[in-house]
């Protein structure tokens, strides 16, 4: 337990002139981490002085991405099991006073409205004409097409309230969301789109991978096939390479968010959030403990 009335003191230190005071107080503060920012905040919107101010916010943050930083490394080297668990922690990077519990449970009012309607002998082209109807007539999921370089479109948060995201985003919601009804449907990595791919596990062969189609989630769930994956790489004069038609990893899902995050902010001009993107881009690249 922290001593609220030495956080307090250390505080209002945070003004000192002197920039060797400045440090320790600055690196004492940051080392109470999270239990330090209740306090941090409080003096935040009693402080007039706009340089205490801006140092607050700027240790505020700095407690923030160091605990995100943490949470990323964690998750990355515990095996990336729970991808939404992994795109929550990125959400944090723009919102770290995000309520969790409101995404899971939007998610969850999702799923629920496709499981009340799902028959138990659907075939599986059924269940994604379901679950399209569920997400894009009943609840209005669309592309971001007039505002697709839009960092918000990578954020769960901001999709799921204003219900238009980017390729990746509505395809991370939408395997999420089916992937908790049982129906075999992951993301595939593919150049300059993200797809989904519907995997039939008891018919995996050596070449198809018991792929039985493609989705797009960008455009209305739209399906298709092999041959059109092959039309689309021939368009950008690109060879075969396996990973283009077959599902990737959690790992490589939230690599792809944080790259379009990165571009939306070059795009943008913010150096800062470059830069931290790709300290986490870094975490996400660094292999997996043994």
């Amino acid at each position: 337990m922290i001593n609220p009335t030495e956080v307090n003191s250390l505080i209002r230190l945070l003004d000192d002139p002197d920039s060797e005071i400045f440090e320790h107080v600055y690196n004492k503060l940051f080392s109470y981490g999270a239990e330090a920012i209740t306090y941090l905040e409080s003096a935040f919107e009693q402080a007039f002085d706009p340089i205490q101010q801006e140092r607050i916010a700027n240790l505020v943050h700095e407690i923030q991405f160091s605990n995100l930083k943490n949470d990323l490394k964690l998750w990355n080297q515990s095996g990336a099991f729970d991808l939404l668990q992994g795109i929550l922690i990125i959400n944090r990077y723009q919102y770290p006073d995000l309520d969790e519990q409101k995404v899971i449970n939007q998610i969850e009012a999702i799923k629920r409205d496709i499981w009340i309607q799902m028959m138990n002998e659907a075939s599986p082209k059924e269940q994604i004409k379901l679950i399209n109807h569920v997400f894009y007539n009943i609840y209005g999921f669309s592309g971001n097409t007039a505002n697709h370089l839009d960092p918000q479109n990578s954020y769960l948060s901001q999709v799921l309230e204003t219900k238009k995201g980017n390729q990746i985003s509505l395809a991370i919601i939408y395997s999420i969301i089916a992937q908790k009804l049982d129906i075999p449907v992951y993301g595939v990595n593919l150049p300059q789109h993200f797809i989904l791919a519907y995997l039939d596990e008891s018919m995996q062969s050596e070449f198809e991978s018991g792929i039985l189609f493609y989705i797009n989630a960008f455009n209305k769930g739209f399906l298709f096939g092999r041959r059109d994956v092959d039309m689309f790489l021939k368009q950008l004069n690109l060879k075969f390479d396996k990973q283009f038609y077959e599902p990737c990893s959690n790992t490589d899902i939230i690599k792809r968010v944080l790259r379009n995050l990165i571009s939306a902010y070059e795009n943008l001009g913010s150096a800062e959030k470059v830069r931290e993107l790709n300290e986490l881009l870094n975490i996400m690249e660094a292999p997996p403990a043994p």
